[in-house]
């Protein structure tokens, strides 16, 4: 396990110029990451609709696959045939 370099300590005060440039830096990267936040915010939403739809025209599609009757028997035309030929 590799250790953790030490941060060297700046006896030194920092100049207005330089605390006023931190700040200012600070500002910037919290405007970078509530727009990322609201960006991934976004995104989720997406997502999420785009999977409720495809699960909700999937569902459909099995519902009204299930009410289709014309498939269930693929002896009819035979039985009709039989019967015709019978009379």
């Amino acid at each position: 396990m590799s250790e953790i370099p030490k941060v060297k300590h700046l006896d030194r005060k920092l100049k207005q110029s330089e605390v006023d440039f931190m700040k200012l830096i600070e500002e910037q990267n919290i405007q970078r990451v509530l727009k990322l936040k609201k960006t991934r915010k976004n995104n989720i939403l997406t997502a999420v609709a785009l999977g409720v739809s495809v699960l909700g025209i999937y569902g459909y599609s099995m519902y009204a696959v299930k009410q289709e009757k014309f498939l269930d028997d693929f002896e009819e035309p035979a039985k009709e045939e039989l019967t015709q030929k019978q009379l």
